[in-house]
């Protein structure tokens, strides 16, 4: 393979912050550090489906600018899965060959995919399947992929939920109600956690702990007894009701988990007799400036996954551990979640602090 690379960057399945950090760092050390080549794909996968290829030719003055804006200036995806593509009449077909074509058509070298779980599952597949010399980089809000303590978005997901329940505790005691904040996290329920406790709540639900909503109702009532007529609850979307089942918000195409903050206020209303309102923080915790700690995660990613490349260490992804960048590789990272431990430290920290998880 030529010292001089190719390479390629994209974004695939749900935005967050720190993304366009991730691609000025990539860019500024390729380029700085080595002298290559650059080229973001657009719109993920699809811009590698598209004839021709959706790309644009990165530099440094065009990617600086972008370190602190949300999103993704080279657009992402989260809807096709490309081994079983939906088409307009309804049909499924496998268009993998034409995105490993589009990855050949521009002469790249080597392919940098920014993504959680799903999405580096799906990159890994294409890269085996085309001979694609793949370096992962983890982002996710949720917090939720393996093998790493922290995906680029997650802390800025837990300043924005934050912020919203430091609000909150004005109003709530205001008003002597409950208020309920629903944040989100498909599967675990860091967000929630962290938030949680940083935030000063008084209940936190994820999915990893079962909850009765007779405990939770017991908590506010004590916490009225003791002269607190206002409590801060701050749940995971994930969370189920009481009995197992998933809430979920059924009038999409696709089912999405999302209603279980009205749930249980509706629940607890019945209950307890509190005055409860729900605030859903929904895609706000993926919008907005980077945090500093986001930005720092990206660059110290970004030049990693350069420096995997050039040592041509495919097939890994890189993930902070012990406070440092270490390659792991890809097929690990995606074998499961990476949940909540109920055993873990920053939850038995909050229940040292009072916070009720429903379970007791």
């Amino acid at each position: 393979m030529p010292d001089h690379k190719r390479i390629g960057i994209l974004t695939s399945g749900g935005d967050c912050a720190g993304l366009n950090a991730v691609i000025r760092a990539v860019t500024r050390c390729a380029i700085k550090s080595y002298g290559w080549e650059v080229f973001g794909i657009c719109k993920a996968t699809h811009g590698l489906m598209a004839r021709p290829p959706e790309a644009m030719k990165l530099t440094i003055s065009k990617v600086d600018p972008f370190l602190t804006m949300g999103g993704t200036f080279l657009g992402t995806t989260n809807k096709g899965d490309p081994f079983a593509f939906p088409m307009s009449d309804g049909t499924l077909v496998d268009r993998s060959a034409e995105i490993i074509e589009g990855y050949k058509k521009l002469n790249l070298d080597a392919l940098i995919g920014i993504g959680g779980d799903g999405s580096l599952a799906i990159l890994r597949k294409l890269a085996q399947q085309g001979g694609i010399n793949l370096v992962g980089i983890p982002k996710t809000i949720d917090n939720d992929v393996n093998m790493t303590e922290r995906s680029i978005g997650f802390d800025t997901a837990v300043n924005i939920a934050t912020e919203a329940i430091d609000r909150l505790h004005f109003t709530a005691a205001s008003h002597s109600r409950v208020m309920i904040v629903e944040v989100m996290g498909r599967d675990a329920g860091h967000i929630a956690l962290n938030a949680g406790i940083a935030g000063g709540a008084n209940i936190i639900l994820i999915p990893e702990i079962p909850y009765k909503l007779d405990n939770i109702c017991q908590q506010i009532k004590t916490r009225q007894t003791r002269g607190r007529d206002y409590s801060i609850a701050v749940v995971s979307e994930a969370v189920c009701n009481e009995f197992g089942e998933p809430i979920q918000e059924g009038h999409f195409v696709d089912c999405r988990l999302g209603g279980i903050g009205q749930y249980l206020s509706e629940q607890i209303t019945k209950l307890s007799g509190a005055e409860t309102r729900v605030t859903a923080l929904g895609h706000t915790q993926r919008g907005g400036t980077s945090s500093p700690l986001d930005r720092i995660l990206a660059a110290a990613f970004g030049v990693a996954a350069v420096e995997l490349i050039a040592q041509e260490k495919y097939d890994y992804m890189v993930a902070w551990r012990d406070r440092s960048v270490e390659a792991v590789p890809i097929a690990e990272a995606i074998k499961h979640y990476y949940s909540v431990d109920p055993g873990g430290t920053l939850v038995q920290t909050a229940r040292g602090l009072g916070i009720c998880f429903g379970d007791r």
